[in-house]
């Protein structure tokens, strides 16, 4: 999850404002949570704190996960990382697990770190990843706090988000974000972000900003004119 556009939070609430459209088909029900959560369109206020409230976002969230389960499987693939690969892999808003569980899957080898600013979903991805416990991390910070990019370790092999980082509502905030996630990134190690980037300035912004931010070779991987895949890596260093 990250943080929604009414206080900064140590979580990505990518909750309610957005469905991780990790493969939902919805043109507009794609404002899903960074945990993958849909967006309510009664706009009430978010609980993430509230374990009735995170247990209500799951279920709707896991009545979608076959319809998403595609969408974020081809995303993965475009990392193009050998499938024995011993990666470390960071999911940036991970929530409850979704998109780290299919980043565990393609890569049998990897150690993935769900970094979340909602011990709740923290919590609820233990126990959906319990079988790959010794191949998870869990990092509880806020991506509006520069200290989160030393909590997260790293540096890493693969960076994944899922609608998450368009909650900072802020362009200097994402920014910013965005720096922190080229500090992490190993040369020329992917960054693979799916996101509502029409919300936020639009893709061509994003894809400038990781650009201004030290990432290299930045591009537009998918689009289906609501959601959309920002692939980009790490610089590569010279020589």
């Amino acid at each position: 999850m990250t943080v929604d556009d009414r206080k900064p939070r140590a979580k990505s609430e990518n909750h309610a404002d957005h469905h991780r459209d990790d493969g939902q088909s919805h043109a507009h029900d794609d404002h899903e949570h960074p945990h993958g959560h849909a967006h309510d369109h009664t706009h009430r206020p978010h609980d993430w704190h509230s374990e009735s409230y995170v247990d209500y976002w799951i279920k709707r969230d896991e009545d979608r996960e076959d319809e998403r389960r595609p969408r974020i499987r081809r995303m993965v693939a475009m990392a193009k990382l050998p499938h024995d690969a011993p990666i470390a892999a960071l999911d940036i808003g991970a929530g409850y697990g979704f998109v780290s569980e299919q980043v565990l899957q393609a890569f049998p080898n990897a150690h993935v770190t769900l970094q979340d600013f909602s011990a709740l979903m923290l919590d609820r991805a233990r126990g959906r990843l319990a079988d790959a416990a010794a191949r998870t991390s869990f990092v509880l910070s806020d991506l509006t706090d520069p200290a989160w990019v030393n909590q997260v370790g790293g540096p890493f092999d693969l960076i994944v988000s899922a609608i998450a980082i368009h909650n900072l509502r802020s362009t200097a905030a994402i920014a910013a974000c965005y720096r922190g996630v080229a500090q992490l990134l190993k040369p020329g190690a992917p960054f693979l972000d799916y996101d509502l980037f029409s919300i936020v300035g639009g893709i061509e912004t994003h894809i400038g900003l990781m650009q201004e931010a030290g990432m290299s070779r930045v591009s537009r991987a998918w689009d289906d004119g609501h959601a959309a895949i920002i692939l980009a890596h790490g610089r590569r260093t010279p020589g």
